[in-house]
């Protein structure tokens, strides 16, 4: 089995008490910043995905100014297509990637944003997809090949090569380019073009149902890179004991019921296709396979934060390990508050993984 990466998230949100968590003032200070990504250093963690909209920081300059102050932290950089021209985009990520030592990666993200707020526009969701496949060709042809010409329906260049080159090994020809989406034209983006495909908490038929999809759809459309890889994007809330776990998640979503939790709203500016498959999940129960729990979905914002995994340690890596099984190598994982969470279970979760 393909060793698995474990990676945190940082929410990157100018409103403090993202999803229930601490709410300190200085919250996007560069020193808060900092202390959860030397805590991931510490603690086990690979890095951990940024958040991105417009409204939220920049991500890549957050990204940037974090890489500094670490030395293995790898951020998971979210950026969308037409917020970034694929050149400028290639020749930014090209550059941080070689002053940080190949420590980039980076999420492609589709899904909806304030466009016009930074004078871009998009038509259907067909349109949106093709142009997502036609930047993620571009800027990995860009990043390993030189003197590129491309004319496609969205984007073009002539003669470009980007610097400083990239430092290609067999492992690692370029950034990886992760993506998620779980509509038709998101698949078929996803089969040909991304690295990782990234899944919300579904339960675990679900998840066997994609992949086995996916990869059909690989083979199908003649994808012509590595084989996809898979990664699953949930909230783990684990305890030393079950007993103290499912009390301390009923706690909260009595509070999200209550609107007392924070801001949980980040994912209710519009419903995409995986969004729906979560929500409709609390249909089929309040608990799913073992401990997957879709309560919070009902009350919650969306994304990582409608289904939890929940339970004591050995439980939550039990699930985990089920996803494993499936061919998911990829988690992305997160509870609140965000520090003192990473910290526990890179202690008592991660060690169990290994």
């Amino acid at each position: 089995m393909t060793r698995s990466e474990f990676f945190w998230y940082i929410p990157n949100d100018v409103k403090a008490g993202h999803r229930g968590d601490d709410a300190a003032p200085d919250h996007n200070s560069l020193d808060t910043l900092t202390a959860p990504a030397r805590a991931m250093e510490a603690h086990g963690w690979k890095g951990a995905l940024i958040g991105t909209g417009w409204g939220r920081p920049d991500t890549f300059t957050v990204a940037t100014a974090l890489m500094a102050r670490t030395s293995s932290f790898e951020p998971l950089i979210a950026i969308r297509p037409g917020y970034w021209k694929p050149a400028n985009f290639a020749a930014a990520a090209a550059t941080l990637d070689h002053l940080s030592h190949g420590r980039v990666r980076v999420n492609v993200v589709s899904g909806p944003d304030d466009l016009k707020a930074y004078g871009d526009q998009e038509g259907d969701q067909a349109q949106r997809y093709a142009r997502t496949k036609e930047f993620m060709r571009l800027v990995r042809r860009l990043w390993t090949e030189e003197g590129v010409t491309f004319s496609g329906e969205y984007f073009q260049v002539e003669g470009s090569t980007v610097q400083p080159r990239l430092r290609q090994t067999e492992d690692r020809p370029h950034p990886p380019l992760y993506f998620g989406g779980a509509s038709e034209a998101a698949e078929r983006v996803a089969a040909t073009e991304a690295d990782v495909q990234l899944f919300w908490g579904e339960p675990l038929d679900g998840v066997r149902e994609r992949i086995g999809r996916l990869r059909d759809l690989s083979a199908t459309l003649d994808r012509d890179l590595p084989p996809l890889q898979f990664g699953l994007r949930i909230t783990t809330l684990v305890r030393e004991t079950s007993q103290q776990a499912w009390a301390d998640a009923e706690a909260k979503v009595a509070k999200m019921a209550e609107g007392a939790a924070g801001n949980w709203q980040d994912h209710r500016h519009g419903i995409a296709t995986g969004q729906r498959r979560l929500l409709e999940l609390s249909g089929r129960g309040d608990i799913l396979d073992d401990n997957l729990y879709t309560a919070p979905g009902k009350y919650g914002g969306g994304g990582a934060g409608t289904t939890w995994l929940v339970g004591s340690a050995e439980e939550v890596a039990r699930a985990l390990r089920n996803y494993q099984v499936l061919g998911i190598t990829h988690f992305i994982l997160s509870d609140t508050p965000y520090l003192e969470e990473l910290e526990r279970q890179g202690k008592t979760l991660l060690p169990l993984m290994q």
